[in-house]
Order: C-alpha cells, then sequence, then structure tokens
C-alpha cells in the first residue's frame, strides 16, 4: 500500500494543487483507531482544515501493540464537504464496525458530525488475500475516475456497484509502480 499512496500523491495529487485530499497511512489509521481520544492527536495527523477528502485504509487488528497486523482490511472514503464516511469492505461486513469507530473518532477530530455509509454494493473478493489489493484498486479508481474528474460544483457517485475489480491485474499493476520506484532509486544512485 504504501507504494502506492506515493505513487498517487507523487504522479497526480501534487499536480492537482487544487486538490485537497488526504492519504491517510495505514499506520496513521491504525493509530486513529486505537487512540482513546483522537484529539491528543491533533499534532501528530496531517492538518485537515483545508481537506475535503481523505482516503483511510481500515484494519481489523485489535492489538495496539502490534500495528498493521490483522487480517483484513478495507477502505474508508471521508468526503468532509458531504459528512459522509463511505466504506468499501470486500468481504462485506468484516471490517463494519472498525470503520464505524474510526468514522466517530474522526467526527471528533475534524469537530464534525459524520454519517457513516456502509456500501454493500462494493465489489467482493472470492478468496481471503485480495483485501490489500482491492483497498489499492478501491482507492485509486475513486481518487483518479471520480473525485479528480469532477468540478468542486458536481456531486459524484461515490458507488462502486458493478465495478469488477481484476486482482490479478492489480497485483501487476502495484508490481510496475514499486518497480518504478527501484528503477528511480537505481538512476539516483547512479
Amino acid at each position: 500500500m504504501p507504494a502506492l499512496f506515493r505513487y498517487l500523491e507523487r504522479d497526480f495529487l501534487s499536480q492537482q494543487h487544487s486538490s485537497n485530499i488526504v492519504l491517510l497511512r495505514p499506520s496513521m489509521s491504525f493509530m486513529l483507531i486505537q487512540t482513546p481520544n483522537p484529539l491528543t492527536l491533533k499534532d501528530a495527523l496531517p492538518n485537515f482544515s483545508k481537506t475535503t477528502h481523505i482516503f483511510l485504509p481500515i484494519n481489523d487488528c485489535r492489538n495496539a501493540n502490534q500495528a498493521e497486523g490483522g487480517s483484513h482490511w478495507s477502505l474508508l472514503l471521508v468526503s468532509i464537504v458531504d459528512g459522509v464516511a463511505f466504506h468499501y469492505d470486500s468481504l462485506n461486513p468484516s471490517n463494519k464496525d472498525e470503520a464505524i469507530t474510526t468514522t466517530k473518532k474522526l467526527g471528533i477530530l475534524l469537530g464534525k458530525q459524520l454519517q457513516f455509509l456502509d456500501l454493500p454494493d462494493s465489489p467482493q473478493q472470492e478468496n481471503s488475500s485480495d483485501c490489500g489489493v482491492f483497498v489499492c484498486v478501491q482507492m485509486k479508481h475513486l481518487l483518479l475516475k471520480k473525485l479528480m474528474r469532477a468540478n468542486k460544483q458536481q456531486k459524484v457517485s461515490m458507488s462502486l456497484g458493478g465495478k469488477h475489480i481484476d486482482a490479478g491485474q492489480g497485483r501487476k499493476t502495484m508490481l510496475e509502480i514499486i518497480e518504478g520506484f527501484r528503477k528511480e532509486g537505481e538512476r539516483r544512485r547512479s
């Protein structure tokens, strides 16, 4: 996941100066769900005062000593401007409780009531190992095909109903992104 975050931020979000979208790292999402008082994290998290949307990977790990553990990932997309948190779970409803808790804590942090919407029409994985790939593919699609193509006054449907996710192709795309970073690192070192 970190490679995709870096890729999306560097190649897309940094090019859109009017974009106020935050991709919160998995470790930061985990810290948010594990912290009893989310206001204590204000200095550790990005400044959300001008943010319109936040993407948060959600994990079902309940052990505060094991960051990014657990067995399942889902995606929470919070539209601050609309006050809605959309939950995409490829093994619905596996992470629903974690997503609700994260939504409530983020609402406290933002000082704003957020409506939680679990999207049962989210594409579903066919095994127990594709959840991370699904989160990455969904995040990329929602960011590039929906949010970044809309104008500021336009309402955008955040449903992924009917969208097919090819996990094998998603893995290939992730490997291409990682390989691109590896080659870039080699060029910089030479």
